[in-house]
């Protein structure tokens, strides 16, 4: 059995919440400090431990937060420095922590940093951002220095008239990428997380941390999609050559200095052997980190991505990319963060569950069960634990409010003019994806209540409230003792209860290869437990293995428990559809 040293943040559930759609405490229609405030109540009630914001210091929002103008103070819309003081000590009263989310591979344009560097290549900031000349072709025409692809479409250079050189942006115009090279930007960024830390903030979601390092040169990226003006380089950009250097830095220099929770995002990598390299505490960097294998898995696999489009997914490819990360690097130390849903996601009932109104609440309590019973950090996304769904196909596009789901919309459509040479194209294919993988489902107000906008706002919110929210609410399912939300909130419970098993085990896989059940034990000294789920419409009875033990009791499942369910040696388990089971060994 691999041994785990057992601290607060690996028992710890965590609670995402993406402030501007959560709770509108003042009527002016987007979420804010104050209204997370109010519910606090409901949170530590559900069994949670730690919360994350999205990011709240002030901005533009030209990506919803995450393009920062000032990282000392909080953006106006969703309140003030007192405001957050005033949250801060209702979490630490109620015996919860406070997760901030650290956004520094960018800023926003209209940071006082990048303002500076702008107005002239003398400026001392000017090296705070990644400058270069254009290049020009034969005929003299002006082009971005490479050929890289932004993330949200087109070039990942824009052009300054001022100085006549572009800016690197690997996500939005108004996102200049910082220079982690110059160690002044380095010290600042220390700076900043000491502020929030000695303000009493316990942790950092550290956005994009594995961009922070490009490769030296910046050389044009291959060309994946000839027909393709900008390419892929995210090879470039991912995991570069002094990316473990910086965060080592910021280990030695902010995080060990205090008792924190991290984990890192690290996009366009599967590699577990390159992602490792973030978590193992001999590297002494990060507690975790969030992957995106998983998630990634209904993505089309080719050289032009198209994070929008859907792709049928089998059972046994879910079941082996868990398992490969369950298992991967335990003796070295190494930790998961057990998330299936999140703000750039859309809703896991809808990905990954069945959330037709037969099977919604099933399925929804089927995912649940799988991740109460992973090993690593729980992650919870506000409104899973009420197995809210992505909002209806029928909606137009100009009810996405998200930058990257227009761009995509808008990128599409201007290719498909110019290909056909017509202004009426279709575009329903592109909706398709859009109603399955936007970022905008995750986005959408707090469904709180029957009244207006879901109680969400008594204004007019920011963007529209899925419409089933009359019956999927928060007031709602806390009357009903067999809602998704009484589920989740005995889920995690029976997680703490059953830590060491559930949270530390050792995970062996039974069936990788079932199109139907997906089923493990996991195993902490002499205590087992036995985990069942099937993720079909279908009744099937699985048989275990011989060597899957003995002596299980049945002691949790989204179907009523009979009384005396024990299995004693290989046996067999009937299913309903999408029934999920938890088995535990007396001993």
């Amino acid at each position: 059995m691999a041994t785990h040293p057992e601290v607060w943040w690996k028992d710890a559930a965590v609670y995402q919440i993406y402030p501007i759609s959560f709770f509108d405490s003042n009527g002016d229609g987007l979420g804010d400090l104050n209204g997370i405030t109010g519910k606090l109540d409901y949170i530590k009630d559900l069994g949670i431990d730690v919360l994350w914001l999205s990011p709240i210091y002030k901005s533009p929002l030209a990506d919803m937060g995450y393009d920062i103008s000032d990282y000392r103070d909080i953006d106006p819309r969703y309140g003030t420095l007192p405001d957050w003081d005033s949250l801060l000590a209702g979490i630490h009263a109620r015996g919860m922590k406070l997760m901030m989310d650290l956004v520094v591979n960018h800023t926003s344009d209209e940071h006082a940093w990048f303002l500076q560097s702008k107005s002239s290549k003398t400026n001392p900031k000017r090296d705070w951002y990644i400058w270069r000349p254009p290049r020009y072709d034969a005929a003299g025409n002006r082009h971005p220095p490479n050929n890289w692809k932004a993330v949200f479409q087109g070039s990942a250079w824009e052009y300054d008239s001022t100085t006549d050189e572009y800016y690197l942006h690997l996500f939005h115009y108004k996102q200049p990428d910082l220079n982690w090279e110059n160690p002044d930007v380095r010290q600042a960024v220390w700076g900043l997380m000491r502020f929030w830390v000695d303000r009493g903030c316990d942790g950092f979601r550290m956005d994009v941390i594995n961009l922070i390092s490009k490769v030296d040169g910046l050389p044009d990226a291959p060309v994946t999609v000839p027909e393709d003006e900008y390419q892929d380089a995210s090879p470039l950009f991912a995991n570069g050559p002094r990316v473990h250097a910086y965060i080592e830095e910021m280990n030695r220099e902010v995080l060990s200095q205090h008792d924190l929770i991290t984990v890192g995002e690290t996009p366009f990598t599967h590699s577990a052997g390159e992602l490792a390299k973030y978590v193992l505490p001999a590297n002494k960097e990060l507690d975790m980190v969030f992957h995106f294998e998983l998630v990634d898995l209904d993505s089309p696999r080719t050289a032009r991505r198209t994070p929008f489009t859907h792709r049928p997914w089998k059972l046994s490819e879910f079941t082996q990319i868990v398992t490969r990360w369950q298992r991967f690097e335990r003796a070295a130390g190494f930790w998961n963060a057990v998330f299936i849903e999140n703000h750039d996601n859309g809703r896991a009932v809808s990905r990954w569950g069945n959330d037709s109104d037969a099977w919604r609440a099933r399925s929804a309590k089927l995912l649940a069960l799988l991740e109460v019973s992973l090993g690593g950090t729980q992650y919870v996304f506000q409104g899973q634990e009420l197995g809210l769904r992505n909002f209806p196909r029928s909606w137009g596009i100009e009810e996405y409010k998200d930058v990257a789901s227009q761009n995509w919309y808008h990128a599409m459509l201007e290719q498909r003019r110019r290909e056909s040479g017509q202004n009426e194209v279709d575009m329903s294919d592109v909706l398709d994806g859009l109603a399955k993988k936007a970022r905008d489902h995750a986005r959408v107000p707090m469904q709180w209540d029957a009244t207006a906008h879901a109680g969400f706002t008594t204004g007019t919110p920011w963007m529209r409230v899925n419409d089933d929210y009359p019956e999927w609410n928060a007031a709602a399912q806390a009357a009903d003792a067999q809602s998704v939300h009484a589920f989740w909130t005995q889920a995690l419970a029976l997680r703490k209860a059953h830590d060491k098993v559930l949270i530390y085990g050792d995970f062996t896989p039974l069936a990788l290869s079932d199109e139907k059940v997906f089923a493990y034990t996991r195993a902490y000294n002499r205590r087992r437990a036995l985990v069942v789920l099937n993720f079909t419409v279908q009744d099937v009875v699985f048989v275990l293995p011989e060597d899957a033990g003995h002596g299980f009791r049945l002691v949790f499942g989204n179907y009523p428990i009979t009384e005396g369910n024990i299995i004693e040696g290989s046996g067999s388990v009937a299913l309903q559809g999408y029934e999920g089971r938890v088995y535990i060994t007396d001993v």
